[in-house]
């Protein structure tokens, strides 16, 4: 192209202005426009972006003729409104994750997005973490045989504080299963290559925002959990999450085990391990009767220009979308991707609430 793919950003809180960042750096786009009804986040979202013209709603944005693409960054419980808009436009999409932070809503997306032909893109950038993505092609390349184990362990520091607090709150995020966690359900979902039938889910509140109040509203995000999920298939993933685990050396473990082989990535040291079954034992560099079979490696892509947040997903992520907007592809990563990641999480947080096993047809159906 001559000109530059022109984005525009909806929602310019923290997570806009990491998606602003990342297409700072990329050739062939440029930040035309921003949206944000609140002023600080519209002036340092400008900063990044000091030619884009700024709008108080995003109905202004979407009607200006200034992007040919829009992020939508806003707070989880906007985006059934942004998107009613949105896609009634032929703009490419690209909407953060979660999809919503209602299960109705999400179907309310879905059926609008029916009726379109531009790109809508769900944004779950954890599936393009280099050594996450390296588990999950290998895996779907064979090296681990049959998918059985699933696990994903993320022991971190709490939740940011963010514009009006909305992050506090589970009528506003859809809880911390769906907001934190809808990137790791679409991992388990993703490697073992069809969604659960039941989840079960054990979780509260047990050390962070316990003495917040915000209008005299208590914070309600859960901080600790451990969600199984039972596939059709015989698989089995599990989520151990830990909101209060800031002193981890590796604060993301994920682990694909099969009837063949283990592969396994950490973050942010990067390393990804793989083993054989059929070599456990023999004689190796670790040692006779070591570690026999053990592969391990650091996995970096060096050609993203901005690691960001994200080890760098957030950029490999923008790369795919803007490449699909250019050359008529479809989206890598679905709005049934998004909804079925949200449902997920909700069905955890009934299972945490009624103390009982949730078929995840209760929630979709």
């Amino acid at each position: 192209m001559s000109k530059a793919l022109r984005y525009g950003i909806i929602g310019s809180g923290s997570m806009g202005r990491e998606h602003i960042e990342n297409l700072k750096v990329m050739d062939g786009v440029a930040v035309t426009a921003i949206s944000d009804p609140y002023e600080p986040s519209r002036k340092a979202a400008l900063t990044l972006a000091p030619d884009a013209k700024t709008f108080t709603t995003h109905q202004d944005l979407l009607s200006s003729g200034l992007i040919d693409a829009v992020v939508i960054a806003s707070p989880n419980d906007t985006h059934v409104e942004v998107l009613k808009d949105a896609l009634t436009t032929d703009l490419a999409v690209f909407v953060e994750k979660p999809l919503a932070s209602r299960i109705e809503d999400c179907k309310k997306i879905i059926e609008w997005n029916s009726r379109r032909k531009a790109l809508t893109w769900m944004g779950l950038e954890y599936r393009f973490m280099p050594p996450v993505n390296e588990v999950v092609q290998r895996t779907k390349n064979g090296d681990v045989g049959n998918v059985k184990h699933v696990s994903i362990r993320e022991h971190r520091e709490p939740f940011y504080p963010k514009v009006e607090n909305w992050n506090r709150f589970s009528d506003r995020t859809g809880g911390t299963l769906v907001e934190k966690c809808c990137h790791y359900f679409n991992l388990m979902d993703l490697v073992i290559g069809e969604h659960p039938k039941t989840i079960y889910a054990s979780g509260s509140q047990m050390v962070n925002h316990l003495d917040e109040k915000y209008e005299g509203k208590p914070a309600d995000m859960i901080d600790s959990a451990f969600v199984i999920l039972d596939y059709a298939n015989g698989a089995r993933a599990s989520l151990d999450l830990c909101m209060f685990g800031e002193g981890s050396h590796d604060k993301e473990i994920f682990t694909v085990v099969g009837d063949s082989g283990k592969l396994e990535s950490f973050l942010p040291s990067h390393n990804v391990r793989y083993s054989k079954r059929e070599d456990w034992g023999k004689a190796t560099s670790w040692g006779a009767g070591g570690r026999g079979g053990s592969e391990q490696k650091i996995v970096l892509d060096l050609n993203v220009k901005y690691l960001g947040h994200h080890y760098g997903a957030s950029y490999i992520e923008h790369v795919k979308f803007r490449d699909a907007i250019l050359q008529g592809k479809p989206a890598e990563v679905t709005l049934e991707d998004g909804i079925s990641s949200v449902a997920i999480g909700i069905a955890a947080h009934k299972s945490i609430a009624e103390k009982r096993p949730v078929q995840l047809d209760e929630i979709l159906d």
